[in-house]
C-alpha cells in the first residue's frame, strides 16, 4: 500500500482507552475511532493498521482500519471470491463474487460507489463506522448526504466467503481487463431518477458475476459460465480443477468464516439453481472440496 503510513502492534483495551501498542510501547491511534468488531474478535492480537481519511459520526474523530498480521506475498496469484447472501438484502438473495489480483481487490455492484477496486485490508476489514456503517434501521441509506450510511464496512464481517486461490499463471492480462470493466461502468451515464445507480445493471446480462465471468473468459478461461454467484464460482474451480491436472496452473480453495459482530446477521448459503453444478458440487466434495457447502 504505497504512500501509507502501516503501523504494526498489539491491540489493546487499556481502561476503555483502545490502542495498537508497538513493540517500543508507543500507542497508535489512542485518539482515533476503533471499531469495536475488532475489539471483540482480535483484542490482544497483532495487528496491522493504518488511519482512513474518513471520520466517525458519533465522535468526530478519524477511523483507524486495521487487519491481521500476515506473511507478504511473493508470487503473482488471483483468488475469486464467492460471498454468502445477506438474509433480508434482496439484492444479495444470490450472494455476491469479487476478485482479487495480486492485492487489488475489484468488486461490482449495481450501485456505483460499491463498482471500486481496493486493497485486502480494506475490502474484508472495513470498520462499520463512518460512511462504511450501515442505516440505523440497516442497510443503505444515502438520505443525508453530508452522512451517507454505504453500508460497505468488511465483507468478512459480513459474510462468510468461499474463495479459490490461483497461482503460476500470468495474471497481467486478467488486472488489465478488470480495470476496463470499472473505468467503463463509471462512465456510463447516470440514470437521473436513480442516483447512485449503474444505469446498465441487468441481473442476468450485466451484473456483478457476469462482469467478472466475461473478463475471466477473455483472459484465458472460456469455459466458466454461469449467471448467478454460486453457479459461477462452482463452474470456475470446476475448470480451474481440470487445468490444474494438465499442470497448467496451481490452485487452492478456502473458506473465510464471517466474523459475528452487532452490524451483520449471519450469512446464509444460497440454492444451487443449475443441476450440473449440483453433480459438480457433489463429485467436488467426495474429493475433500467444498466440504462446508
Amino acid at each position: 500500500m504505497p504512500g501509507k503510513k502501516i503501523y504494526r502492534g498489539i491491540l489493546t483495551d487499556h481502561k476503555g482507552m483502545v490502542f495498537l501498542q508497538e513493540k517500543s510501547g508507543r500507542k497508535i491511534f489512542s485518539d482515533t475511532a476503533v471499531w469495536s468488531g475488532y475489539l471483540k474478535h482480535w483484542k490482544s492480537m497483532e495487528l496491522f493498521g493504518e488511519l482512513l481519511p474518513e471520520h466517525d459520526y458519533l465522535t468526530g474523530k478519524r477511523i483507524a482500519l486495521l487487519w491481521p498480521v500476515t506473511p507478504p506475498v511473493t508470487e503473482p496469484f488471483f483468488e475469486l471470491y464467492f460471498n454468502e447472501r445477506l438474509p433480508g438484502y434482496f439484492y444479495s438473495y444470490m450472494g455476491h463474487t469479487a476478485i482479487n489480483v495480486n492485492g487489488e481487490t475489484f468488486n461490482f455492484s449495481h450501485l456505483l460507489n460499491e463498482c471500486e477496486v481496493m486493497n485486502e485490508a480494506e475490502y474484508f476489514y472495513r470498520p462499520a463506522l463512518g460512511k462504511f456503517s450501515p442505516a440505523p434501521g440497516g442497510g443503505y441509506s444515502i438520505e443525508n448526504p453530508d452522512q451517507p450510511h454505504l453500508d460497505k464496512f468488511g465483507r468478512q464481517f459480513m459474510r462468510s466467503i468461499h474463495a479459490v486461490r490461483i497461482t503460476g499463471c500470468n495474471t497481467v492480462n486478467l488486472a488489465a481487463a478488470l480495470h476496463s470493466a470499472l473505468e467503463k461502468i463509471h462512465r456510463t451515464p447516470e440514470n437521473p431518477r436513480k442516483p447512485g445507480v449503474y444505469s446498465d445493471f441487468r441481473i442476468f446480462t450485466n451484473s456483478c458475476t457476469t462482469v467478472l465471468r466475461d473478463t475471466l473468459r477473455s483472459s484465458g478461461f472460456p469455459g466458466i459460465s454461469g449467471v448467478f454467484p454460486r453457479e459461477m464460482f462452482t463452474s470456475a474451480v470446476w475448470n480451474f480443477i481440470k487445468l490444474h491436472e494438465k499442470g497448467m496452473l496451481q490452485l487452492s480453495v478456502y473458506t473465510r468464516p464471517q466474523l459475528l459482530v452487532d452490524e451483520a446477521p449471519a450469512s446464509a448459503m444460497t440454492p444451487v439453481v443449475n443441476p450440473l453444478n449440483l453433480i459438480r458440487t457433489l463429485m467436488l466434495r467426495r474429493r475433500g472440496i467444498f466440504t462446508v457447502w
